[in-house]
């Protein structure tokens, strides 16, 4: 793979306009058909097979006017007990009636009506029926459903239209922006050059153009969820900025060692770019393999994501040659240009070898030295902080985005503030019962008994009047629990009259609500969760094995992996769901974490890890190969990659911890997870304990039965098949 990546690296070089043409015509392409093919994202999350599911399916069958999207306005009269009076009675009214005239609404219900009232009076709740699921409403019913009730505001009610029609796609400002300004002056100060750190930021910024705009001109054939752009985002921006920094460092380094500029980037596409192929398709193999959970919405996040880091990978290695033969011996600081000569190739220059003035009292080296030399208490230490880290990980809870936890201000988050005020937690998550039986007779016999069981199960508060489709066949009971939607009695409870209701015979009787679907759904990728973790681990472990020759260095690195994804866990825990230390990243409310969090973030951390792995422990075994000690190999290692995997760790920490200033909780869960994971992973796992391990490992750690090293392909990321490729091309006489 390193020969035929150096002879891709030359060659887009050598056609470096062609190549920068190309890729223009394809960001180009892809954003015309992004334009015109544009279609809506989905704010739900379906779950095929869960019974919440298979009722909304029998309702939208059987009972499609109740099939549709759900509104609830919370109403506040100024002074108790106004509701009943004439005056209260009118504005009420007056508002129902130009709520059921709404575009895209079927009709409203009178709380007066159906007694959707306070005990005191003073709050009221109105029920509007959309024609359409949420994901059909357009933004202009949205924008008319949040501005009803002028009238009723101007006599001083509070007005609050909330419910699950409000759902919408969370927006992308420009505080992500100071993310990729962060890993821009990361960059300069990385390179010292504004050159190398424009281009490698260029480079990175057309390969997540390409990627988003290909993702959005699917989006009209393919159901994207809200949440799926802005990972690929997250991901394709990480990166792209990261693969382009490691062959742009050993691009430099080439130059200082006295080769010419194509030979340079061939050299680095070559190596680097080996190590960047290998650990491209990790991360692209982790997001593919959330396919295997068999939910829809996280598959398509995951090949969403996969598909922009493929683009990544591709824009390395082969747009960045051709813009860094642009660039020519600029890529280097002033002050170093003239130690790069101008001579001929250099074939007996070792790809990796340091130049022969290279300093070893670097901070990198000296860290090193610090590590092997105290390597068993700083072993001891890094695992007792992961583990002191990780306590909060079994409390985690797990449940789907809810209005009580948006953002202040926000109107679902208003509306949910004002139910909870006047009735309780209850209202905001209130379950749905669908009876459906063979006649009208067999709907009609069932439902009494259903109600009765209901009635007597532990928690529930209210059972609301079922309501029955023209043809009689389907009813649907509303059900209002005594806690609010996430919490842990009000999953006892979904339980509870699952069971209760399972022995009622002549119909069927499926629970289903937004509060229900949730709950299905966060139980079903809990489910999944350990299936996932095992299949991360086993590839982590198999794909080393192949990169490294090694027993023990693949199943240390999986080790290491744990380690960083159960201390990645109870910091989340931590802030977003204990609420510790939540004003430092503008969390208003804590709760649960968002359901797929934690199997979205196993998958990406995976990919994530193997490349600072790769990166750093590729050259150890480089130079153990190449007749130093286990020792000294590992110094050299970390000597050489700390400062590139510094680099490569913060900018992936400052594009994540961008989207931490988003309002969106679940957008903000996700950055913030993901950048302390990249924090843990690169500063204490792959830097600090690895090292430690590998020096205590010492000749152990390259171990491999001479069975598995036959069976085992060679896939030569350290390029040593390369290096003996440009060896036999010297010795090769020339015929003139």
């Amino acid at each position: 793979m390193a020969t035929l990546l150096y002879r891709l690296g030359r060659g887009a070089l050598r056609r470096r306009r062609l190549v920068v043409a190309l890729w223009l015509v394809v960001l180009v392409g892809a954003g015309l058909a992004a334009a015109t093919l544009r279609g809506p994202t989905a704010s739900n999350f379906t779950m095929p097979g869960t019974e919440s599911q298979r009722a909304l399916d029998l309702l939208a069958e059987q009972f499609p006017a109740a099939s549709g999207a759900t509104g609830t306005i919370t109403l506040k009269a100024p002074g108790d007990g106004q509701l009943a009076s004439p005056e209260g009675q009118a504005v009420v009214q007056e508002l129902v009636q130009q709520a059921g005239t709404l575009p895209g609404v079927v009709g409203a219900v009178n709380p007066l009506q159906v007694g959707a009232v306070s005990p005191n009076g003073r709050y009221a709740l109105v029920q509007v029926q959309f024609a359409t699921g949420a994901d059909e409403v357009t933004d202009e019913q949205k924008t008319a459903y949040e501005e009803v009730g002028a009238a009723a505001k101007a006599k001083g009610w509070q007005v609050a239209p909330g419910g699950e029609v409000l759902g919408g796609e969370p927006e992308v400002g420009s505080t992500e922006a100071l993310g990729v300004l962060v890993a821009a002056i990361v960059l300069i100060i990385t390179f010292g050059s504004l050159v190398a750190a424009g281009m490698t930021m260029l480079n990175a910024l057309i390969g997540v153009g390409v990627g988003m705009a290909g993702l959005f001109a699917l989006s009209g054939v393919i159901e994207l969820t809200s949440t799926a752009p802005i990972l690929a985002l997250m991901l394709g921006l990480a990166v792209g900025i990261d693969y382009s920094l490691f062959i742009t460092s050993r691009h430099r380094q080439n130059l200082l060692d006295g080769l010419p500029p194509d030979e340079a980037v061939g050299r680095a596409v070559g190596t680097a770019g080996s190590a960047v192929v290998f650990a491209g398709a990790t991360v692209v193999i982790a997001l593919a393999g959330l396919a295997v959970v068999d939910i829809p919405f996280l598959t398509v996040m995951g090949l969403a994501a996969a598909g922009t880091v493929t683009v990544a990978v591709l824009v390395a290695i082969t747009l960045q040659p051709a813009l860094l033969g642009f660039a020519g011996r600029r890529v280097l600081p002033r002050r170093l240009r003239a130690l790069a000569n101008d001579g001929t190739p250099n074939a007996d220059a070792d790809v990796d070898r340091p130049a022969p003035t290279e300093d070893r009292s670097a901070f990198g080296f000296r860290w090193a030295r610090f590590i092997t030399r105290f390597r068993v208490p700083v072993i001891l230490v890094g695992l007792l902080g992961l583990g002191l880290l990780a306590l909060p990980t079994p409390d985690m809870r797990l449940a789907l985005p809810g209005a009580a936890t948006a953002a202040v201000g926000s109107p679902a988050r208003v509306a949910n503030d004002l139910t909870v005020e006047g009735f309780g937690p209850g209202f905001t998550g209130r379950l749905a019962v669908v009876v459906a039986g063979d006649d009208a007779q067999a709907t009609g016999a069932a439902v009494p008994q259903v109600t009765a069981l209901l009635q007597r199960t532990e928690n529930v508060l209210a059972v609301a009047p079922p309501q029955l489709s023209p043809d009689g066949r389907t009813a649907l009971l509303g059900v209002v629990p005594k806690t609010g939607p996430t919490d842990e009695a009000t999953e006892t409870l979904v339980h509870d009259i699952r069971d209760s209701v399972s022995g009622i015979q002549g119909a069927d009787v499926l629970l289903t609500g937004v509060t229900a679907i949730g709950i299905d759904v966060s139980e079903k990728l809990s489910d999944a969760l350990p299936v996932y973790l095992l299949l991360v681990v086993g590839l982590s472990v198999l794909l080393l094995m192949l990169v490294f020759r090694s027993l023990l260095v693949p199943i240390k690195a999986a080790l290491g992996f744990l380690l960083t994804v159960a201390a990645t866990f109870g910091i989340t825990v931590a802030v977003f769901q204990q609420g510790h230390l939540a004003d430092l990243v503008g969390l208003d409310t804590p709760g649960p974490l968002i359901s797929f969090l934690p199997i979205l973030l196993i998958g990406i951390l995976f990919g994530l890890a193997m490349d600072y792995e790769v990166f750093l422990v590729s050259r150890m075994r480089e130079d153990f190969v190449h007749g130093e000690s286990a020792r000294e190999a590992t110094i050299s290692g970390m000597g050489h990659g700390a400062r590139v995997v510094t680099a490569a760790a913060l900018i992936m920490m400052s594009v994540f911890g961008g989207f931490v200033f988003l309002d969106d909780p679940v957008i903000k869960s996700m950055g913030f997870a993901l950048a302390i994971g990249v924090a843990i992973d690169a500063f204490v796992v792959r830097m600090t304990i690895v090292p430690a391990v590998m020096s205590l490992l010492g000749d152990r750690a390259w171990w491999l039965p001479r069975w598995l090293s036959r069976a085992l392909p060679n896939v030569d990321i350290e390029g040593e098949g390369l290096r003996d490729h440009l060896t036999t091309q010297t010795q090769t006489p020339t015929r003139v």
